[in-house]
């Protein structure tokens, strides 16, 4: 994917943990949200050892035992790294839940894709469509979406990460909490669903706000998104208002992103298992 993330949130007790990862891109992007459960594969800062595949990394994560065929309909340049696909889903059992992403099988190619699901529940329930959002990389799943994958091409889904199921097996309620999202990108080109995040933001008044970063913006930002970007890095400054004993902090991004924002959150003040994350390269 193309993103990098870091979602934080101030826990309210009853309280779930709502949507999961930011697509990954060589970007960062930090949530900041109000949540008391949390259910996470990954905590605090680890070293990176030998890289793992895809199952190796989420082998303790709840799956579907469904495996569902599905026919690429449509693709499109999201950024210039990034393509949107979408597939038509052929078994009509086939449900997932915000957040959650899909192991995703190819014909002839061994190893197995693990891809956040970028579109909404509800298009599975209207249209038996489901997209992913895919970064530009060698890995051969993504390398296969940006090279080989054609309209008509087929292949398979298992959904991943079930956190509704596992928050209602526990009687847990649903409440709404507030989030708090930085997010940062080479340019505003390669800020994946900044239209998408600001209509949430209008849609959700202080409950949902978004703060943008470019790094390496060459053109003049758009008046649409001028008062929402900025341009530098995510700083220590940025996170450091936001930090209280009540707070959650959600990291998605490449590794070195990762450690680098574990460990300005450290330097803050930020207790250990008050961050979550997971990586996926």
């Amino acid at each position: 994917m193309a993103c990098a993330a870091i979602s934080v949130g101030f826990t309210i007790p009853q309280l779930l943990r709502g949507t999961s990862r930011i697509f990954p891109t060589h970007s960062a992007l930090v949530v900041l949200r109000h949540s008391a459960f949390c259910h996470c594969t990954v905590n605090g800062t680890t070293k990176s050892k030998r890289k793992m595949d895809h199952l190796e990394r989420t082998a303790n994560n709840f799956r579907q035992e469904m495996i569902s065929q599905a026919k690429v309909c449509g693709i499109t340049n999201e950024s210039e790294t990034v393509k949107r696909l979408r597939l038509a889903i052929t078994n009509k059992d086939f449900t997932f839940k915000a957040g959650q992403w899909v192991d995703f099988f190819i014909p002839g190619v061994s190893v197995v894709g693990g891809f956040s699901i970028c579109s909404s529940p509800g298009l599975l329930e209207r249209d038996g469509i489901l997209e992913l959002a895919v970064k530009r990389a060698v890995h051969p799943p993504a390398h296969w979406i940006h090279t080989e994958c054609t309209l008509d091409s087929e292949v398979a889904l298992r959904v991943g990460a079930d956190l509704h199921e596992y928050q209602e097996s526990k009687g847990y309620g649903y409440k709404m909490g507030t989030v708090k999202l930085y997010y940062s990108a080479k340019n505003t080109n390669e800020l994946l669903f900044k239209k998408n995040i600001l209509g949430l933001m209008n849609a959700f008044p202080g409950k949902i706000t978004c703060h943008f970063h470019v790094t390496q913006q060459s053109s003049q930002i758009c008046k649409e998104f001028q008062p929402y970007v900025t341009e530098g890095r995510i700083s220590e400054e940025d996170l450091e208002k936001h930090v209280s004993k009540y707070t959650l902090w959600y990291i998605c991004g490449p590794p070195p992103m990762i450690e680098s924002i574990s460990k300005l959150l450290a330097n803050i003040g930020v207790p250990r298992d008050c961050v979550f994350f997971e990586k996926w390269w």
